[in-house]
């Protein structure tokens, strides 16, 4: 059954198919959102005893497991020889990756790696004065950096994961139905043109 919009443009078009534009599903890690659930986390990911743990939990040891994370990502990048490309604010990352699939071709995998800042809600751990005493964990929203992996998918066709730097490490899977289309039809022998993400 045709929307009100194709029904009053029935004339002027020659075709149609459903399809769902884009997906995006957010993914966390619900342990690592609560203050409680956050400690434990980070006491199994430290090891030892609890006093252990948090005698090193605190903002630097935080920064500093974002530091690891990001130098981690680029030693991958660098070792699979897939480009970083660091963002400024207010480009538009789809665009640049759109631009570099027209220019490369790609295999199916990680294909670019784009960090750029973005909000997100990480943790601050305020300590007491003497520093041996955790006085409070609370969630803060501050701008942070955020990886999006570029991958290119044998059913899905391009697709992004994009996740912040810091822990809880919150991510989201950014998945685009017109590509999936796109995959059906050239897996069925069936031709067709793209119009923009269309």
């Amino acid at each position: 059954m045709a929307d009100d919009f194709a029904a009053r443009y029935a004339g002027l078009l020659t075709g149609s198919y459903d399809c769902v534009d884009r997906i995006v599903l957010n993914a966390y890690y619900p342990m690592g959102n609560t203050a409680g659930g956050f400690r434990t986390w980070w006491r199994r990911m430290i090891g030892g005893c609890d006093a252990e743990a948090d005698a090193v939990l605190d903002n630097a040891h935080l920064m500093r497991l974002a530091g690891r994370f990001a130098r981690r990502v680029r030693a991958w990048a660098a070792d699979q020889a897939v480009p970083v490309i660091d963002c400024k604010a207010g480009e538009r990352k789809h665009l640049i990756a759109e631009e570099y699939l027209r220019t490369h071709s790609v295999a199916p995998g990680v294909f670019l790696v784009l960090v750029s800042k973005a909000p997100a809600m990480v943790w601050d751990v305020r300590r007491s004065a003497d520093g041996t005493v955790i006085g409070n964990l609370a969630r803060k929203r501050t701008y942070v950096n955020h990886y999006s992996f570029h991958i290119m998918d044998r059913q899905w066709g391009h697709l992004t994961i994009k996740m912040a730097g810091h822990a809880p490490f919150a991510a989201q899977v950014l998945l685009n139905g017109h590509e999936h289309v796109a995959v059906a039809a050239q897996a069925a022998g069936i031709g067709f043109t793209k119009e923009g993400n269309c």
